[in-house]
């Protein structure tokens, strides 16, 4: 053999060889989003914040320069659908971490597979009570409701409201626990509870328990369920005769464009709890607005923000750990302290967001969003 084809073969060699090490040189990271059916709204504005916030970040990578992969599995909403795709990418694609489930339904039935295999699981969107005590690998990065209800409850009280009726939709973990929430706030700030109406999320006519709220005339009504249900309940209130002076209150359910699309001057004057707004006037934010506008031609929600901030969080953690492994990762979330358009930003020991400073009272007009007066 000449010297040319031996030196021919051995680039060969070294070309094939270094294929391997390239396709390892990457971070496999899971999401389980839902990205079809009634409650899509929230997992396609999810997926939008996390792959703009995975554009900036895989531009100068992570560990050194390895790109993250993401893969995304749509669970429509079915718990079963979410277990499988957490299995999926726990063995098919040897994910290191989990962002997601969308729902508390879904995360009470997700979480226990993944902490099971001890894989960090990071929910952007999941407020229910008892999320993080499933275990010590699951974490989220959205307020508990238990943080954000009693502040709009609070600004209930000071525009007058004595007297509230509640609804629920009790085929469901997430809204039950928002009502459980509802309840005690309104409890803790006096106000009167002159009744408790129940219906399924699937329901569309709520015309019987809105006729016995009106009879009562309360001064508010509290509505704990997914944006779909939300908006059937107030296009009917209305219609039924339950007058604007009657406020209407939502939980972090309602806090979706959704509500303004779906029951447009219906929903004016309904107040929402939110710990990030639009508008707010930070550099930080007005960047992420204006990139996500950019890319997607429509502004971004709370659930893009919240989703946005949780990827640059699972980078730096990532970094820190210096390595792509999920026992690492997850001994590094718990001292990550992170500034994003969510604001300042640490775990507690128990796996939940720190702070609940930052919320501020929404009220919807003319189908959008502004902070309440």
């Amino acid at each position: 053999m000449n010297r040319s084809h031996f030196l021919a073969g051995a680039a060969a060699i070294i070309a094939a060889a270094a294929f391997p090490t390239l396709a390892a040189a990457q971070v496999q990271i899971g999401a389980i989003e839902i990205l079809s059916g009634p409650a899509a709204a929230y997992g396609i504005a999810i997926k939008a914040g996390l792959d703009l916030a995975l554009d900036e970040i895989n531009q100068k990578g992570v560990l050194g320069g390895q790109k993250i992969v993401l893969t995304v599995e749509d669970s429509a909403g079915n718990k079963d659908q979410a277990i499988n795709a957490a299995r999926k990418l726990i063995g098919r694609d040897k994910v290191v971490l989990v962002i997601g489930p969308t729902l508390s339904n879904e995360m009470f039935a997700v979480g226990p597979v993944t902490n099971e295999r001890k894989i960090p699981t990071v929910g952007t969107s999941t407020t229910a009570a008892g999320i993080t005590e499933i275990g010590p690998y699951i974490w989220r990065t959205s307020l508990p409701e238990a943080d954000v209800v009693p502040v709009t409850f609070k600004k209930a009280q000071s525009r007058g409201v004595k007297t509230i009726a509640l609804m629920y939709a009790n085929d469901d973990a997430f809204s039950k626990s928002g009502f459980d929430v509802m309840k005690a706030a309104a409890e803790k700030l006096g106000l009167k509870i002159l009744t408790i109406e129940t219906f399924g999320s699937k329901d569309t006519d709520f015309s019987a328990q809105i006729t016995k709220i009106k009879g009562l005339k309360p001064d508010a009504i509290g509505i704990s369920a997914l944006v779909e249900p939300v908006s059937g309940v107030v296009l009917q209130a209305r219609s039924l005769g339950i007058p604007k002076e009657t406020l209407l209150l939502g939980g972090n359910g309602s806090n979706s464009p959704k509500l303004g699309e779906i029951a447009g001057a219906a929903a004016d004057g309904m107040l929402v709890g939110s710990p990030w707004f639009i508008a707010k006037p930070d550099a930080m934010n007005t960047g992420f607005v204006t990139a996500f506008t950019a890319k997607y031609n429509k502004a971004p929600d709370q659930f893009a923000a919240q989703a946005y901030d949780t990827m640059k969080i699972v980078a730096q953690t990532i970094d820190r750990a210096g390595a792509a492994d999920s026992e690492k990762i997850n001994a590094v979330l718990g001292k990550i302290d992170f500034n994003g358009v969510m604001g300042p930003f640490k775990f507690t020991a128990g796996r939940d967001p720190a702070s609940s400073d930052g919320v501020v009272v929404l009220e919807m007009r003319g189908g959008k969003f502004g902070i309440a007066q």
